[in-house]
């Protein structure tokens, strides 16, 4: 190198800020193609195109990988609902609102929705992913019981991911007008 070309000098501190947010990010879209039982960190440095050091500096553990994971997904989720919330409305037939909520979960956000649930499952034998998913829950409930009241806005959060997960599962899927017609019983008169 010639004296005219200054070397590069790391110094102390992050070399790379955005490195831990991009790991979480690959994390999930491991969890995506492969499922949670075969998450890895060497796979989720593969994905982030980082070294494997690096997702071992940032997450020590599996679980903690996990954890990141659902809470990107879910932090993720939280904003395309308050987007969704905000959408509508104040005179919008919450019925139908809720049909194409949960139909866009199972269309257009399928790989998603799939990743969500599995991390969500996932907590029954993690118990570091449990904060995330409850947290999950809570926003679900406040933005139904905010058309709603406290108790429906609770059974509507219970239906809608219910019967996402079913519909995941099911072959067909049930139809919009089903799912519309399940809020429908299950909303106030």
């Amino acid at each position: 190198m010639s004296a005219d070309v200054e070397s590069p000098r790391r110094g102390r501190g992050p070399t790379d800020p955005g490195r831990r947010a991009r790991i979480a990010e690959a994390a999930v879209a491991v969890v995506a193609r492969r499922g949670v039982d075969r998450l890895t960190h060497r796979a989720v440095a593969e994905e982030a195109g980082v070294p494997l050091g690096s997702t071992t500096y940032h997450f020590a553990t599996l679980d903690d990988l996990l954890a990141e994971a659902l809470r990107t997904a879910v932090d993720r989720n939280v904003v395309r609902l308050r987007d969704w919330e905000r959408s509508l409305p104040p005179d919008a037939d919450f019925a139908e609102a809720l049909g194409d909520l949960a139909v866009g979960e199972l269309t257009g956000e399928r790989a998603q929705t799939v990743v969500e649930y599995e991390l969500y499952v996932a907590a029954l034998h993690h118990p570091a992913l449990r904060p995330a998913s409850s947290a999950w829950d809570a926003v679900l409930t406040e933005v139904f019981a905010a058309r709603t009241d406290p108790v429906t806005g609770r059974l509507l959060a219970a239906a809608f991911c219910g019967l996402v997960l079913q519909a995941l599962l099911a072959d067909p899927a049930p139809a919009r007008c089903e799912v519309v017609e399940i809020f429908r019983r299950v909303l106030p008169s």
